[in-house]
């Protein structure tokens, strides 16, 4: 006899994440104001920023199996744009912020569908090598377009410098969520599905009636909007640009992120992103030795772990609850019951 699962009603999932978030928050909030000095909050807003920026890119690498490596160009994009809007606002602080935030969304988003479309007509070691270029090409006009223009718009090598620093705990912290949430319900969709789909075997999905390089570019242009998203904190954080930051370097790094964490894993992301930018600075008294370190933990990832921490695990708290209220939290599931759940 087939009995029925207890399951939970979506307001009610939606309502735990809520509380989960604002859980989260307030702790977060009582640690950074109670017990962090200010060396430490910096690197947790360093950490808040590498959270987009790994989640973003998963997007492309794990959920649509792409491999890009032109990230930090559209980090750039979103940082400049941002950057240049809160310099010559005269807007209110929150509001040019916002706004800032928004355009370096938006026009990362642009670049992405712009370069998405060309560049995802290859795959593999073609499609990372065209993305590598399109990065550069995005460093190097930053560094040279003022010589062109014949004005200093976004002043080189030099830097551009005095970019109002807005970015703090709050408004980092309620990015991360933002982000979190639209890429989980983007994959949650049919759209999503069709993306998942296309990762799989790209042949059979086009075969089914997905439109495959419409979703390829619309995946791309995502992840590459919300790296604009994370340029633009990054700049009201830092308060100075230089080209030279948004270099092939860069692009690795994020992508180290990603595949640390498990393709594919959203909470492997956040955590491999967190793991990998408070590792560097935990071991900054070893200077002579900190690389080192730093390089042989990934080594032994890669060895024990090459799925990556989490693998394609997604942490879900209803998930959980609802194996709770039918008695399976603690128990393994036969083949037989696996089957008469699905």
């Amino acid at each position: 006899m087939n009995i029925k699962r207890k399951t939970l009603k979506m307001p009610v999932r939606y309502l735990m994440n809520l509380v989960l978030v604002g859980l989260l928050f307030v702790g977060l909030s009582y640690v950074t104001g109670n017990m962090l000095s200010t060396y430490q909050n910096k690197v947790l807003l360093t950490v808040g920023i590498n959270i987009i920026l790994a989640v973003s890119l998963n997007v492309a690498t794990g959920y649509l199996g792409q491999l890009p490596l032109g990230h930090a160009g559209f980090m750039a994009v979103g940082a400049y744009a941002c950057a240049l809007f809160t310099k010559s606002s005269n807007l209110p602080k929150g509001v040019a912020f916002a706004i800032g935030l928004v355009l370096a969304w938006v026009i990362a988003g642009l670049f992405g569908v712009l370069i998405g479309i060309p560049a995802l007509r290859l795959t593999g070691d073609y499609l990372a090598i065209l993305t590598l270029g399109f990065g550069e090409i995005i460093r190097i006009t930053l560094n040279n377009i003022d010589d062109v223009l014949g004005f200093k718009l976004f002043y080189g090598s030099k830097g551009l410098k005095n970019i109002p620093k807005y970015s703090n705990f709050t408004n980092v912290f309620l990015c991360v969520v933002i982000t979190c949430f639209l890429i989980h319900a983007m994959m949650k969709s049919r759209h999503g599905r069709a993306v998942l789909a296309i990762r799989d075997n790209e042949i059979a999905a086009e075969s089914c009636g997905i439109q495959t390089t419409y979703y390829k570019v619309m995946a791309f242009a995502f992840s590459a909007a919300f790296a604009g998203l994370a340029g633009g904190l990054y700049a009201c954080y830092i308060g100075v640009l230089n080209p030279s930051t948004f270099g092939f370097m860069k692009s690795i790094e994020i992508l180290v992120m990603v595949v640390l964490g498990g393709m594919g894993s959203m909470l492997g992301s956040i955590l491999s992103a967190t793991v990998l930018t408070i590792l560097p600075e935990a071991t900054r008294s070893f200077e002579s030795y900190r690389m080192v370190v730093y390089s042989l933990v990934l080594v032994l990832m890669m060895i024990f772990r090459p799925g990556g921490l989490l693998g394609s695990y997604d942490f879900s708290l209803s998930r959980i609850v609802e194996k709770a209220m039918n008695g399976e939290l603690f128990r393994k599931h036969t083949k037989k019951e696996a089957a008469d759940h699905e």
